[in-house]
C-alpha cells in the first residue's frame, strides 16, 4: 500500500480473552485489535493527550459537597471511556502479523 508522504503507520497487535463462567469452564473467546499507540512521540505524531483522572484534593471537595448538600452520591467503573473517540486526522495502521489477503 502506497501511503501518502510524510506519513508513518501505527502497528498493531491481536489481544485474546478467554471468558470463563463462575464454575471455571470456557464461556467464550474474545480478540480485539489494538493499535500501538506508544510508538507515536508527542509534537509529531500528536501535540496533546488528555487523560480525565481526579486529585485527592479535588475528590475531597466533591466529597464535602456531596456531604453538605446531603445528595446521594453512586459509584461505577467505565471500562469503555476511550472506545467511541473521535480522531480528526486520517491515520495508518499496519497489518496484523499474519494476514493474509486473498487475491
Amino acid at each position: 500500500m502506497n501511503l501518502p508522504l510524510g506519513c508513518k503507520p501505527v502497528g498493531c497487535k491481536w489481544v485474546f480473552k478467554t471468558k470463563r463462567s463462575p464454575n471455571g469452564k470456557v464461556e467464550r473467546y474474545k480478540a480485539r485489535l489494538v493499535a500501538k499507540g506508544y510508538s507515536q512521540r508527542d509534537g509529531i505524531h500528536y501535540k496533546e493527550t488528555f487523560s480525565p483522572v481526579s486529585t485527592k484534593d479535588a475528590f475531597r471537595v466533591f466529597m464535602h459537597l456531596v456531604a453538605h448538600f446531603d445528595l446521594e452520591l453512586y459509584q461505577m467503573h467505565i471500562k469503555t471511556t476511550f472506545l467511541n473517540g473521535y480522531l480528526f486526522k486520517e491515520m495508518y495502521m499496519v497489518q496484523p502479523d499474519g494476514f493474509i489477503k486473498n487475491r
